[in-house]
């Protein structure tokens, strides 16, 4: 029974980790998805003034 119980933390701690890394990934993604969307539109706008 200790050794399921130790097998069954262990997968929990790997399941964590696992939903901590695809949830940074996810944040830094939609960061630098926004950030080179707001580069384009002042790009945009500057080419579009002049």
């Amino acid at each position: 029974m200790k050794h399921c119980n130790k097998f069954r933390w262990l997968i929990g701690i790997l399941s964590l980790a696992a939903v901590v890394a695809a949830t940074v990934a996810a944040v830094v993604v939609y960061l630098e998805k926004k950030k080179k969307d707001e580069e384009d539109l002042e790009h945009y706008l500057d080419c579009s003034i002049q």
